[in-house]
């Protein structure tokens, strides 16, 4: 018999980032479950999963719901075998000023981009004690440490991912456990929420340049699986320097973000108040991985490539990438 296949679970799986990151696990041979509540993006990701050479096991599931969660982990090791590795990326948001949103969407966004990642590392660490190993990923964005406008259920949510975790691994480092957590902040990327994420603004929304594309998160949040002793890694400088500047001058950056962050998130094409979003329901179609915005985005970041060989530059939170300066979007999933 050959070596065990990893067996890694994927939420948020059937576009953008999580859609790039089944691809890398896919071509290492994984064995790869897509969580996910759109089945046509699911249908996709599947395809691509065995096309590469990994084993793909869809299950549509709303993260949301953590009976449906619990459901999906049991199905995995039943099917595919213990849990190797879990990666949280699921989000969904709405881009509108505070006074635009409902409480009903501040509660639905809440409940999907961080409960949903609560209830995911709860039934990933049910398993995973019970053999005193494992390695969870939770996907985040410098939006976790600094809160931008037009954006606020999405930041929120990030920000609470971010003391979950912190508490989750001091936790896992009383008990000495074997278990392991870490967090990827990631930079703004060219993924296909811009077009199905619900906005009340009167522009299509945008990510905040520097834009990457997601197999430059994709190979971040795997890298950091196969090490994570690192508490969590920042990708891009942008993510650096939003997260460094807020350190040390977040009044200045308050000021910053309110002179040019309703601009810089927004196109100068107006928004279709018809189109339908993400919200509450999938919107049918596969949109795999790239949103609309591939001749702006950077396909590689040469810097994290020589910090991943070991030989590029670090600091003790995480790794930079190539780019200009910028504060980011969200752009995870």
């Amino acid at each position: 018999m050959g070596p065990t296949k990893k067996v890694v679970v994927i939420t948020g799986a059937s576009s953008g980032v999580g859609r790039a990151t089944a691809r890398v696990f896919a071509g290492q041979g994984a064995s790869v479950a897509l969580l996910a509540r759109g089945t046509d993006g699911l249908r996709g990701a599947a395809s691509d999963v065995d096309a590469l050479g990994g084993r793909a096991l869809p299950i549509a599931a709303d993260v949301a719901d953590a009976e449906q969660v619990e459901a999906a982990a049991t199905r995995v090791e039943q099917e595919l075998g213990p849990i190797d590795v879990w990666v949280n990326d699921a989000m969904t948001s709405v881009f509108a000023p505070v006074v635009a949103i409902r409480p009903d969407e501040f509660r639905r966004v809440t409940e999907v981009t961080y409960l949903g990642v609560v209830y995911g590392t709860m039934v990933a660490l049910k398993r995973m004690k019970q053999r005193d190993c494992g390695v969870i990923v939770q996907v985040g964005s410098a939006l976790a440490y600094r809160g931008i406008p037009l954006q606020s259920a999405y930041c929120g949510a990030k920000h609470a991912i971010q003391g979950f975790t912190e508490s989750l691994r001091t936790e896992l480092l009383h008990d000495r456990s074997g278990i392991r957590i870490t967090m990827v902040q990631l930079p703004a990327l060219n993924t296909p929420q811009f077009d199905v994420v619900r906005s009340r603004l009167k522009n299509k929304a945008q990510p905040v340049p520097p834009i990457y594309q997601p197999e430059v998160a994709a190979a971040a949040i795997v890298f950091a699986s196969e090490h994570p002793r690192r508490r969590e890694r920042w990708v891009g400088a942008s993510t650096a320097l939003t997260i460094v500047a807020n350190r040390l001058a977040p009044g200045l950056l308050d000021r910053y973000l309110a002179r040019t962050g309703f601009r810089s998130q927004q196109t100068a094409a107006p928004e279709d108040r018809l189109r339908p979003d993400n919200l509450w329901e999938p919107v049918p179609g596969d949109r795999g991985a790239h949103g609309r915005f591939d001749r702006r985005a950077h396909a590689e970041s040469l810097e994290f490539r020589l910090a991943m060989a070991g030989r590029g530059p670090s600091v003790e939170h995480g790794v930079h990438s190539q780019a200009p300066s910028g504060t980011p979007s969200s752009g995870d999933a």
